[in-house]
């Protein structure tokens, strides 16, 4: 069974998204950038909702905006990963996309019985604080930014009761993050 994954940036005080819902500050810096396509090539199918699939269009046509060699890498392996797009208000998506036709839960089972290896990555703090609750996530990756953001959408959802981690990885990632991997504990 593939693990499920919430992989987002956050701010040092816990915010994915500013007040305004800006995520531009949490975007890879070049150095960070090898990191980032190290971590998509383990990535077997991808869940979001409407607004983060939106954002992430610009890797469908990146060769004709982009010209960095880790950005062109990071867009052909995203092209190439199944996504699952959760939308009240999108009739059809682009790429190797499709709009989700069961319940987080469901469509969450079914891509994590797939053959193969890597993970399942949920992003998009609304739809991961339904997986969290429903406790379907498995491992929790922060990409945490030296930046104070004072309010917004929070990374974690309030939560009925504590959840106990495990930290299976922490490190320096480019002069200015921190990269930290969490496990829940069984």
């Amino acid at each position: 069974m593939l693990p499920v994954v919430y992989s987002m940036s956050v701010s040092l005080d816990g915010f994915i998204a500013g007040p305004d819902g800006d995520i531009g500050w949490g975007a890879p810096e070049p150095e960070q950038f090898d990191f980032h396509v190290e971590q998509i090539r383990h990535v077997a199918a991808y869940v979001c909702g409407r607004r983060l699939y939106e954002e992430m269009l610009v890797w469908e046509t990146a060769e004709q905006t982009m010209t960095g060699e880790a950005q062109l890498e990071f867009a052909r392996l995203w092209r190439a990963i199944p996504k699952v797009v959760f939308s009240r208000t999108l009739t059809s998506v682009a790429g190797n996309a499709r709009l989700a036709t069961g319940d987080l839960a469901t469509e969450l089972h079914r891509l994590r019985d797939q053959p193969g290896d890597g993970v399942v990555s949920i992003a998009g703090a609304t739809l991961a604080a339904s997986a969290i609750a429903e406790d379907l996530v498995d491992e929790y990756r922060q990409f945490v930014h030296p930046l104070l953001l004072g309010g917004g959408t929070r990374y974690f959802p309030p939560l009925a009761a504590p959840r106990e981690l495990r930290l299976a990885e922490s490190r320096a990632v480019g002069s200015r993050v921190v990269y930290l991997r969490h496990q829940r504990t069984r």
